[in-house]
């Protein structure tokens, strides 16, 4: 499983971050990003935690 963030929807409110830090970060500037290529089996449920608490509905989850 892939997780990839939208930039032109992302806001910068980082709650990706605060439910799943293991898996996002945030640059400088105040923008989230994807730390991981793949995601854990044992993360998956914190990714998808993390795509319900995006207010800007940013991040998607990608099955292989």
């Amino acid at each position: 499983m892939r997780i990839s963030i939208d930039f032109d929807k992302c806001s910068g409110h980082a709650r990706c971050v605060a439910r799943a830090p293991e898996l996002f970060d945030v640059d400088d500037d105040g923008n989230s990003f994807v730390l991981v290529d793949e995601v854990d089996e044992a993360d998956v449920e914190d990714a998808h935690k993390a795509v319900d608490v995006c207010p800007e509905r940013a991040i998607s989850v990608h099955e292989d």
